[in-house]
């Protein structure tokens, strides 16, 4: 633990532990309470929404970054994984992603100039902590990928 948890824990109190016998459900909420305290206190996003849903697609946590639109994708899994968060954003779940970050721009009356994803990595413990990793600004499409506003006929 460093420091600055130890100096966090003093002023905020120990986050919650997760139950051994919990649900999927739970673990995700979990994961994702985690993540949003994260963006908030750490890294210090405003966030502006929680899973925002549009249709069948759903965005974990929208942020304003200085003024940057900051679309995060919460990845929560056992530490005991194969394969780690980060890694296990499939095609699919990248469609969505485009799919649902254009349908929030699409909402909005003044959208921003500046757009970008990024990936919180929760690893969940036997003991019921989360240990949270912040990837910014990931590439999850191609370099001529853009979101603004899709004239309307």
């Amino acid at each position: 633990m460093s420091i600055f948890d130890k100096v966090r824990e003093l002023f905020y109190g120990r986050p919650k532990k997760l139950a051994s016998n919990s649900t999927r459900a739970e673990r995700g909420q979990y994961g994702e309470d985690l993540a949003a305290d994260y963006c908030k206190r750490t890294l210090g996003f405003q966030v502006i929404a929680r899973n925002w849903r549009h249709k069948r697609d759903e965005l974990d946590i929208v942020c304003v970054d200085a003024g940057v639109l900051v679309f995060v994708e919460v990845r929560a899994r056992a530490a005991s994984a194969l394969v780690g968060g980060y890694h296990s954003i499939d095609t699919h779940k990248k469609r969505v992603l485009q799919r649902g970050s254009k349908a929030y721009i699409n909402q909005l009356q003044n959208p921003p100039k500046h757009v970008r994803f990024d990936v919180i990595d929760v690893s969940l413990s036997d003991e019921g902590e989360g240990d949270v990793r912040h990837y910014g600004n990931v590439p999850l499409f191609s370099k001529h990928y853009t979101t603004r506003h899709e004239s309307r006929y």
